[in-house]
């Protein structure tokens, strides 16, 4: 599975991205299977001793072995709505993870009308087959009868508590607007499911209180960045996708303004991509690029110049895209993996200090990026 790799340097002027063949890629990468047989995998943690936790949207999870192996499908998983692009979905394990063995995911959540996205903590036994003491910890309100954007990246803050993104459930776009919702926002709870008691609406009448931020289409890639905050990266509609670093409180526009347009063409709303009290992006995509998966590299495998930067999938342009960050800016982009042809659906840093890759396919696998 070796290939070479042919990057592109993406220059941006006013949000249009083209591109120029660099003569050299920065570094070059080797892929590595670790596994194989995997369908649509969406999220995956480590374990420790090699092993891996992967999610295959349908609605199994996996552990993969230090050998590659797969086991076979965890026990103990709740019921999974697994239509459109929903599913079983991203998967972390708990900071404490080596003593209370807890593992966190989110997943489409049936209901006696639709689906929505929900969040559940459990521990993974002692011989790695199941899922003990579930308990869903966040449901998104409302469920509504939709296939599309559930958003669902979980990313672990350092006092515990658990941000979860949440998609705009597509037909209810407007609802991102509003705070009697959960549609188009990210929540923060704590472990217990409780709302954080920082989050900025708990005393604003009929706000629901787990929200930390709103404004958002489909956020699928979060982080925490090396300044220790929350990052994201969210699919805009036709162009607009965007890169934030959500605070507190604050509106991130969607669908007031963008800078996107409806499928086929035309304005969305007011045409707008700017208002007073709504939020810019740090980085947004015209064309498209269709991102899921963030992570902020903390190692040096690759080279100091590689620390520091973020990492997201394209799922349209079937690339790898490293973004070179400065002051919170994006300075450079680079297309990675080019050759591979794959939808990248995650991207993480493995205890090794090398890139792990999943890739969306019906015979999915899991890629450790290497350097030879």
């Amino acid at each position: 599975m070796i290939r070479r790799l042919r990057p592109l340097f993406i220059a941006l002027a006013g949000g249009l991205a083209f591109a120029c063949a660099l003569a050299q890629p920065s570094v070059r990468l080797t892929p590595e299977v670790v596994a194989g047989g995997l369908q649509n995998p969406w999220g995956l943690a480590f374990i420790g001793d090699g092993r891996l936790l992967v999610t295959e949207r349908p609605g199994r999870l996996r552990v993969v072995e230090a050998d590659g192996r797969l086991s076979p499908p965890l026990k103990g998983l709740p019921e999974v709505d697994a239509v459109g692009q929903g599913g079983l979905l991203d998967v972390i394990t708990d900071r404490d993870f080596a003593r209370n063995r807890t593992v966190h995911f989110c997943y489409s959540e049936p209901g006696l009308v639709g689906n929505s996205t929900a969040m559940a903590s459990a521990r993974l036994s002692d011989d790695r087959t199941a899922l003990e003491n579930l308990r869903v910890v966040f449901s998104q309100k409302p469920k509504v009868g939709s296939r599309l954007h559930f958003g669902c990246r979980i990313v672990q803050a350092d006092d515990g508590s658990l941000f979860l993104t949440l998609g705009d459930r597509y037909q209810r776009m407007h609802d991102a607007q509003t705070l009697d919702n959960h549609h188009g926002k990210v929540v923060r709870v704590q472990a217990n499911g409780q709302p954080h008691p920082d989050n900025p609406f708990t005393q604003q009448a009929r706000a629901l209180p787990e929200i930390w931020t709103l404004g958002h289409r489909n956020i699928q890639g979060a982080a925490l960045g090396p300044d220790g905050a929350l990052w994201t990266i969210e699919h805009g509609p036709q162009g607009g996708d965007e890169l934030n670093r959500p605070e507190a409180g604050k509106n991130y526009g969607w669908p007031l303004i963008t800078y996107g347009e409806n499928y086929g063409g035309g304005r969305i709303g007011a045409g707008l991509t700017s208002r007073a009290g709504l939020e810019q992006p740090v980085q947004y995509w015209v064309p498209s690029i269709a991102p899921s998966g963030l992570v902020f590299l903390r190692g040096d495998r690759y080279g100091a110049a590689w620390q520091g930067n973020a990492f997201t999938g394209s799922l349209k342009f079937r690339h790898l895209v490293r973004l070179q960050m400065e002051g919170g800016r994006v300075v450079h982009q680079e297309r990675l993996l080019t050759e591979l042809n794959q939808r990248i659906r995650d991207v993480r840093e493995g205890p090794d200090g090398w890139l792990y890759v999943l890739t969306d396919d019906s015979d999915g696998k899991v890629l450790r990026l290497v350097v030879r």
